[in-house]
């Protein structure tokens, strides 16, 4: 056998190491850095992937539990993200909502997603028929990211819109006002515009609150069944007598809480587009006029407070009354000396404007600064106006003011002041808050007395004088005609009158004090062709009585049983002697 030697650079075995460290020698020169490549890139995949699964499972755990789906590219700056309502409810005195906030969803598009804009918006008015054609047209070619379509659609709306599959067509969450009761107490309550701000009435003056306390309704004192009431009452009277506009209040006499206050023509605060300003005009804060014989309430309680005259004194009236070139004449004239009792009741601007002068300019005019006539009205609302009257009050402006000419002030102050005189004597500032109601504070402006009298007038207008329409059995009402001549182009207008009628129940313990205008009335064949307070106003006082008198929980008496019969003022009444209920 051959034998082979060492061949000179071989490795030499060292004793006690394995025989194949030779080949191990050799693995390891010849692979190794491969291996450890290849060992070191699956270690780095294998990590990769680790962390970008628990990169993504956080992702999604994060975008199921906290995050809120949004439209892209949506941006309204307008609309807050809030617990609850975005505006707070206003609610009538019993809880009855008037006014909530609803969300809604409204409908924009990014044109820039818009795949054709006018098969887009063809295709749009298929299903919301209201919108025009060429406005959306017109902003789905612009080259805007945002442009509005429909605000507010119902959600069947929005179901139609989905159903077209435009992916430019997108819709943002808002909330919508919503008045469950149309127009009905829409010149008190307001309406709040699109962006949900408020834009008249009390959803102007408490915008701020109504927003920063969505929680917390806003308690009128406003009864909604009253409010019913009077606004059904008057559009009966507007079909009958077709005036241009109608005013109807009804007044808590003791705390001065407005429980209706109804403006017509007016419009339901639902619908959008523009509104006519006629029918934005509310009447019983905003409107100023020369209310007429109404006014003698003031005349004769300021005679009688002053200590000018009493409920046995008169004025001869049997001539008109001439100031410089002014000639003062009563419509009906009775041409004889007449009692105070009988200047009320039967409307004698003569004997008015005779007592106004007895009692003097200067005091006429602080007396009915106490009774809030010659500032602005302080209720809630921002559409009030200030009552117009002469800077210079001079003798004819005494004695026509004495009647109810020559000063305007708007229903609502009329109201306030008539019914202080009634009560007691305190004056109240007239509220539509619940609120304002408990913490109103009174004034005195007449005795207990005066206040008595008054009673007594008021109660006499409606059994002897012009207010007989106005009567209810049971009720025992009391109440003043008013009918003024307008001023037109040529002086006053005998064609265009403005004929009221207030009225108060119970006399004998006064509740609430009921207010009714028309504004240019028209004759009818149930009036005899007549326009006066008595036969147009007066009637819609009465109706309004009998309803609300058994929801107030009043009970008709029975004439003759109650305590306040008992007679104590003795008055001359057509040649005849009168006792008074001592109301």
């Amino acid at each position: 056998m051959k034998k082979f030697g060492r061949r000179r650079g071989d490795p030499q075995c060292v004793p006690g190491q394995n025989g194949h460290s030779s080949a191990q020698v050799r693995l390891h020169g010849a692979h190794k850095s491969s291996i450890e490549i290849v060992r070191r890139r699956l270690l780095l995949g294998a990590g990769l992937f680790t962390v970008a699964f628990f990169v993504l499972s956080m992702r999604l755990v994060e975008v199921a539990l906290f995050n809120e789906v949004r439209p892209s590219n949506a941006v309204n700056e307008e609309v807050e993200t809030r617990d609850g309502p975005a505006r707070a409810d206003i609610t009538d005195r019993n809880g009855v909502i008037l006014a909530t906030s609803l969300a809604t969803r409204s409908l924009y598009a990014d044109p820039q997603d818009v795949r054709s804009s006018a098969s887009a918006a063809a295709r749009l008015a298929e299903v919301l028929p209201e919108i025009d054609l060429k406005t959306v047209m017109a902003r789905l070619s612009s080259d805007k990211r945002f442009v509005w379509l429909k605000r507010h659609l119902t959600p069947r709306q929005v179901a139609a819109v989905n159903a077209l599959g435009e992916p430019g067509f997108r819709f943002l969450e808002e909330q919508r006002r919503v008045y469950p009761h149309g127009s009905l107490v829409v010149h008190a309550v307001g309406y709040a515009k699109l962006d949900n701000r408020g834009l008249s009435g009390l959803e102007r003056t408490y915008d701020k609150r109504l927003l920063s306390h969505p929680n917390k309704p806003l308690t009128l004192s406003i009864d909604l069944r009253f409010q019913h009431v009077m606004h059904e009452e008057l559009a009966r009277a507007i079909l009958l007598h077709h005036p241009v506009g109608a005013v109807g209040i009804i007044l808590d006499i003791a705390s001065g809480g407005l429980r209706a206050i109804v403006s017509l023509p007016d419009f339901n605060p639902n619908e959008s587009g523009s509104v006519d300003q006629d029918v934005l005009f509310n009447r019983a804060t905003l409107g100023t006029y020369e209310m007429g014989s109404t006014f003698k309430v003031f005349t004769t309680a300021m005679a009688l407070d002053t200590g000018v005259a009493t409920l046995q004194d008169g004025f001869d009236v049997s001539e008109p009354l001439r100031l410089a070139r002014h000639v003062i004449r009563d419509f009906h004239g009775e041409g004889r000396w007449l009692s105070v009792p009988e200047i009320f009741i039967h409307s004698s601007n003569i004997g008015a404007a005779k007592m106004a002068l007895a009692v003097g300019g200067d005091i006429q005019r602080e007396f009915l600064a106490r009774l809030g006539l010659l500032d602005r009205s302080q209720i809630e609302l921002p559409e009030i106006a200030a009552p117009r009257y002469p800077k210079q009050w001079k003798d004819i402006n005494t004695a026509t003011i004495g009647f109810g000419h020559g000063i305007a002030v708007s229903p609502v102050q009329l109201c306030a002041g008539i019914a202080s005189l009634i009560n007691g004597g305190f004056w109240r500032s007239p509220t539509l808050l619940v609120e304002n109601e408990k913490l109103n504070p009174a004034e005195r402006v007449v005795s207990r007395v005066t206040s008595r009298a008054m009673r007594q007038l008021l109660r006499l207008a409606v059994t002897h004088g012009t207010g007989q329409n106005a009567e209810v059995a049971g009720y025992r009402v009391g109440g003043k005609t008013g009918t003024a001549e307008k001023v037109g182009p040529k002086g006053y207008d005998r064609s265009r009158v403005l004929s009221s009628f207030v009225g108060v129940f119970p006399i004998s313990a006064p509740r609430y004090l009921v207010f009714v205008m028309l504004d240019e009335p028209k004759g009818a064949p149930a009036t005899h062709g007549y326009v006066t307070g008595g036969w147009t106003a007066a009637p819609v006082v009465g109706r309004v009585i009998a309803r609300i008198g058994p929801m107030s929980g009043i009970a008709p008496a029975v004439e003759g049983t109650a305590k306040d019969e008992f007679s104590t003022t003795v008055v001359k009444l057509d040649g005849d002697e009168i006792r008074l209920a001592a109301y």
